[in-house]
């Protein structure tokens, strides 16, 4: 990857909103994050990121946390079946984790100084 590729990622703070667990999957995690996107008239509007950090993480802990995401891959839908159906989900983002020593993942987090939305140089 050269240089310019590289600055072509979009690494930014995101304040997640809301999470939640998606029926049907233990792993999966629906997030609601502010990451600096506003709409026409300048109000900030959340961005909706699924994360495959269900087993390490319970939704409730993840609220008000500082993570950091990339911001510019294109949208990704999901599609699982659960009890009331198959449902779609749309995500519009992927959240930095490590691994610990068990293969456990570990967010990548920032100072809650840094506001939503700020990019990552």
């Amino acid at each position: 990857m050269t240089i310019d590729e590289f600055k072509s990622v979009d690494l930014r703070v995101a304040r997640v909103i809301s999470a939640e667990r998606i029926e049907g999957s233990e792993k999966l995690l629906k997030l609601q994050v502010h990451a600096g996107d506003i709409d026409d008239e300048g109000q900030a509007i959340a961005r909706q990121i699924v994360a495959g950090i269900g087993k390490a993480y319970e939704p409730e802990a993840l609220v008000g946390k500082s993570v950091v995401i990339v911001a510019n891959l294109e949208p990704r839908k999901f599609t699982f079946r659960s009890d009331s159906g198959q449902v779609g989900f749309e995500s519009r983002g992927m959240i930095l984790a490590a691994h610990d020593e068990n293969g456990n993942p570990v967010i990548v987090s920032v100072s809650d100084v840094a506001p939503a939305g700020s990019k990552i140089l």
